[in-house]
């Protein structure tokens, strides 16, 4: 194999390992904060629609050779590049963990029962 591009490969492979840590170690000293973390998710997602639409859509193979060896790439490895968002329902399962009072937490206890006055 071209002895150049060995040592590009090798160059990105350990740029990415140090950029992983740093998201690693970004997303641990966020834990429990889900707001935060929600935050570092939509950074990534857009991260990743940017290079997608803008560099790598440009840098698309010009002939059939190279679309091939490209394909052939994203079957070898693992398929297409995709950030999974977190389904509703997961979500919605956590929300149904939660004690009545933590329902909602600008609700106080007191407007709670005003609620069921009015409701009377």
């Amino acid at each position: 194999m071209d002895n150049g591009k060995d040592l590009e490969s090798g160059k990105l492979q350990s740029q990415l390992q140090l950029l992983t840590e740093a998201l690693r170690t970004l997303a641990e000293s966020c834990q429990g904060d889900s707001l935060l973390l929600l935050a570092l998710l939509r950074t990534l997602e857009a991260s990743h629609q940017e290079i997608r639409d803008g560099l790598f859509q440009a840098s698309f193979p010009d002939n059939r050779q190279a679309l091939y060896k490209l394909l052939r790439n994203i079957e070898a490895n693992g398929g297409w590049p995709y950030i999974q968002r977190m389904k509703l329902r997961s979500l919605l399962g956590y929300a149904q963990q939660l004690s009545p009072l933590e329902d909602d937490p600008a609700e106080s206890p007191e407007d709670s029962a005003e609620t069921e006055q009015d409701l009377k």
